[in-house]
């Protein structure tokens, strides 16, 4: 399965690669912003970095768009799979409608409310994960996921 890894830096981007048992195991693009971290952890990855920063910036949304749609044509990736942030919407939506399978993980810290990127996104995912059952019951499409769930992932995605 090729996969394409989208999230902003910092915590989206721990979340993402808290899943390394699910990722590791097939072939992968990640898409992330360029800090001295991500480049570190992603070194011997294939990478294509976004443009940051994206809240509140419609140049830069603008311009991961672009990036997104080259990025979607040349990987053609099966799942595209992201905890985000705002680097995800426009990954989400333009795979979505090239036919790609979506997944969004949302962060941990959302116990209530989901966060803007996944309330903006959510039409166009397969699958939305959750970490808290108070979430999944105001979005019932949602998966609840644990932390032992993160090896297992794609088996909700089909």
């Amino acid at each position: 399965m090729q996969l394409l890894l989208v999230c902003s830096s910092g915590g989206h981007f721990k979340g993402l690669f808290q899943l390394e048992p699910f990722w590791r195991r097939h072939q992968r693009t990640w898409v992330s912003f360029d800090t001295a971290t991500t480049r570190q952890a992603l070194d011997g990855e294939q990478v294509s970095w976004a443009y940051s920063p994206t809240n509140r910036n419609l140049p830069n949304l603008l311009r991961n768009a672009l990036l997104a749609w080259t990025v979607l044509r040349q990987q053609r990736p099966d799942l595209i799979l992201s905890t985000g942030a705002g680097v995800a919407v426009p990954f989400l939506i333009l795979g979505k409608l090239l036919g790609h399978q979506t997944v969004f993980v949302e962060s941990i810290t959302r116990i209530e409310t989901l966060s803007l990127s996944a309330r903006l996104v959510l039409p166009f995912l397969d699958v939305l994960y959750v970490h808290w059952p108070q979430l999944q019951a105001r979005y019932p499409r949602a998966v609840l996921i644990t932390p032992a769930d993160a090896a297992s992932i794609e088996g909700a995605s089909a």
